[in-house]
């Protein structure tokens, strides 16, 4: 891995047609180093008028007849491929700009941008293989049906994973034959502004693929209340989530998809591999600094092994090494900006108060940037607040149960529904649990497994829809229902 602390910033502009122009307004805004606080660079602030001329774009490319909607299914496939090929071939490059940009170890960049290679794969696979059916209709008939793509799709990337969930968005997007208006997250936004331009370099029409920066309530509003954008999909907050399907059903009543918030269980029985448990529930609420929509972030454990589990749980918190994310020991990094920063110490604070016991960490490490020591609270009841709200911070609340049946009431008792997990060696145990728990994704013996193959999304307001896997695509598609009379005289 070639680690380079101080990545060339190359591209800080709109893209918009494979070009790189200027906001309408003039206006930039500045993104934040988060190791240090300081400024790293301005970009262009795109809002409603650059979020205008982007849709314009895009819709121009897929206008019936253009180059887009004409080529061979496998060659969208192909150049899906072609870009996958490139983000490899710059790899180091975009995990250095991601760690500049978002503060995540190097390592860690490393694996989120890999892990979108393997997205964008999977979907260049998929192009010549997404077809209708033929229906044995009742009636003199001869029916099927036909899938298109449904056209302009507004994709909104939150800056937890910037690379890896716009990946996500757009292999299932491009697969199937539609133009994208991106807007990444204001926080985050280099490492799309340098994929737009291996976009180009890939050789996508003009128009497919668009990204245009800005703020969510200004360029994400624009991108969600416009009339002329076919499909809106979005990972990011529950609040925000709420406001995109209002906004779509006050103008015209695009598609929506969502991947929001979650407060995930991971239960630990007394039969499972403790060592193993510890260090994957550790793993697993910890990475990113947290900051993991699906992260196990309510970690029951059973009874009878609640105190050993506990301490095992501490010790290895104390040892997870913080530090300068370019170093290659270093474990967790700052969180994204001063506003998350005062949010998890606030909850934190909120845990202690509540009568939680805090055993490890609980403040802030160091003395520049928005780094928080790892903590770790026992005794966590279901009532308290960082058992209840989702924190997106390197805070683990470890809860105490005794059955199987009280645990799965307990850990269904919230509004979210992403994710889910269990350790235990009990087959019979782990049957029961992954039909009743409530949630988009369980895994047994592991956590956090999320693969390019494999759907991905939540119940209740955790969001609807899917991302990843094959379902994924389907997100992407109308279908359209033919049906022909079969003219008996000559049959």
């Amino acid at each position: 891995m070639a680690v380079n602390r101080n990545p060339e910033i190359k591209y800080t502009q709109i893209f918009i047609n494979n070009e790189w122009v200027n906001s309408v307004s003039g206006k930039t805004f500045e993104t934040i180093n988060p190791v240090t606080g300081k400024v790293i660079t301005r970009v262009q602030e795109g809002d409603k008028a650059d979020i205008d001329k982007a849709v314009k774009a895009a819709r121009l490319a897929f206008k019936r007849g253009s180059v887009w909607r004409t080529i061979d299914a496998s060659e969208r496939g192909r150049l899906l491929n072609r870009l996958a090929d490139l983000i490899e071939r710059d790899v180091d490059y975009l995990a250095s700009l991601e760690t500049l940009d978002n503060g995540m170890p190097y390592k860690r960049a490393v694996h989120e941008i890999r892990g979108g290679l393997g997205l964008l794969r999977y979907y260049a696979g998929w192009p010549d293989k997404v077809h209708g059916k033929v229906i044995p209709a009742d009636g003199q008939v001869f029916a099927f049906t036909r899938v298109e793509p449904i056209g302009v799709c507004g994709q909104i990337i939150p800056w937890n994973y910037p690379l890896f969930l716009l990946a996500g968005k757009l292999g299932p997007a491009l697969a199937t034959g539609n133009v994208v208006v991106v807007k990444p997250a204001e926080q985050t936004p280099l490492t799309a502004l340098y994929v737009a331009n291996l976009v180009k370099e890939a050789g996508f029409p003009p128009g497919v693929v668009n990204v245009v920066p800005g703020y969510g309530h200004t360029a994400g509003a624009a991108l969600s209340e416009h009339l002329d954008v076919d499909k809106i999909a979005f990972t990011g907050s529950t609040e925000v989530g709420k406001l995109i399907q209002i906004a779509s059903g006050k103008s015209n009543g695009k598609r929506v998809t969502l991947e929001t918030g979650g407060k995930s269980p991971l239960i630990v029985f007394d039969d499972a591999n403790i060592d193993e448990a510890v260090v994957v529930a550790h793993e697993t609420v910890f990475v990113n600094q947290g900051q993991t929509c699906c992260a196990a972030t309510r970690l029951f454990v059973q009874d009878t092994i609640y105190d050993k589990f506990v301490e095992k749980s501490v010790e290895l918190a104390k040892k997870r090494q913080l530090g300068d994310p370019y170093e290659t020991t270093t474990q967790q990094g700052p969180q994204i900006d001063d506003k998350q920063f005062a949010k998890v110490l606030k909850l934190i604070d909120t845990g202690v108060q509540e009568g939680a016991k805090l055993l490890a960490g609980g403040k802030r490490w160091g003395t520049r940037g928005y780094y928080v020591e790892p903590t770790v609270f026992a005794d966590v009841k279901d009532s308290h607040t960082i058992a209840k709200e989702e924190i997106f911070g390197p805070v683990q609340s470890i809860l105490k149960f005794k059955t199987l049946d009280e645990v799965v009431d307990r850990a269904n008792d919230t509004t979210y529904g992403l994710a889910a997990g269990a350790f235990t060696n009990d087959v019979n145990k782990a049957l029961k649990l992954f039909q009743s728990l409530e949630s988009g994704n369980v895994w047994i013996n592991t956590f956090l497994a999320v693969k390019p193959q494999t759907p991905f999304g939540g119940y209740k307001q955790s969001g609807f829809g899917r991302e990843f896997g094959e379902d994924g695509l389907h997100e992407y598609l109308e279908i359209k229902s033919v049906v022909f009379k079969v003219d008996e005289k000559n049959s």
